[in-house]
Formats: C-alpha cells, sequence, structure tokens
C-alpha cells in the first residue's frame, strides 16, 4: 500500500529527511539531494516532484524531463569526483515517492564491484566537508 503524502519525508520535509540528505537545488521537475552517508563520494538523490507517482505512469515528457535531471545528476557526479562507475538505483517499496539513488562507485573504493548498501554508516561528513562537496557539484552544474 502506498505511503500517504503525510508520511512522506520528500513532502514533508521532515526530520527524517533532514538527517539523511542535504537538499542542494531544484532541477527542470525535481529535487537534488546529497546523501549526508558519504561512503560513495558524491551520492545523490534526484526526487521527482510529485507524491506516489510510478514511473510507467509518467508521460513521455513527464519520464523524459525526470530521466534528464537523473542524467544531470550522474552528468555533475562524473564531472565533480570522476568515479570509475555510477550506479543507479530506483526503489520506493515502502516509500511511495519516485526518486532515483545516483552513486559513484571507485575501483579503489567501498563496495566496488557489488550492489551499493543503501545506508553503510561508515562515513560522515561535519558541515563544512558537506559544503565543500556541494560547492563542487555546483559548480558543474
Amino acid at each position: 500500500m502506498p505511503s500517504p503524502v503525510s508520511e512522506c519525508l520528500y513532502c514533508q520535509e521532515n526530520e527524517t529527511l533532514h538527517n539523511l540528505m542535504i537538499k542542494i537545488t531544484d532541477l527542470k521537475v525535481s529535487q537534488l539531494f546529497l546523501f549526508k552517508e558519504q561512503s560513495y563520494s558524491g551520492r545523490l538523490n534526484v526526487v521527482y516532484k510529485d507524491h506516489g507517482v510510478e514511473f510507467h505512469e509518467l508521460s513521455n515528457e513527464e519520464r523524459n524531463a525526470f530521466m534528464d535531471d537523473v542524467a544531470t545528476a550522474a552528468k555533475t557526479i562524473a564531472k565533480a569526483f570522476n568515479p570509475d562507475k555510477i550506479n543507479y538505483g530506483a526503489y520506493a517499496d515502502t516509500l511511495s515517492h519516485l526518486h532515483f539513488h545516483v552513486v559513484p562507485k571507485y575501483k579503489d573504493g567501498y563496495g566496488f564491484g557489488s550492489v551499493f548498501e543503501m545506508n553503510p554508516n561508515k562515513t560522515q561528513l561535519t558541515d563544512a566537508e558537506y559544503q565543500t562537496v556541494i560547492e563542487k557539484i555546483k559548480a558543474v552544474l
């Protein structure tokens, strides 16, 4: 059963959201967030503007605009962090808000060659370090 808007961390912009990620900017039809857990340096989340929408329910125009936002996030990661590979994930079993995880992977980094972990909880940054990462991302957006 889809989660209601009242329980959606993205729609409510609640404490859970702020504990997990930092909003960077608005894109065409979505918002771009930096995950606070940075085991995958530069990991982003692209969150669609509307709640409760399944990917297959989007019109061609909406889907293309959203995927353009996802591609923008990936291109930004590629330029800013030069990863060896970028992984993508779209999971919404318990949270009915369309979003894509955009996860840079590094051959000499955490978890290369395996599916990325949702929240390995191994690497937290200081506020100043988060700001540096965000500035690096914004510089190439």
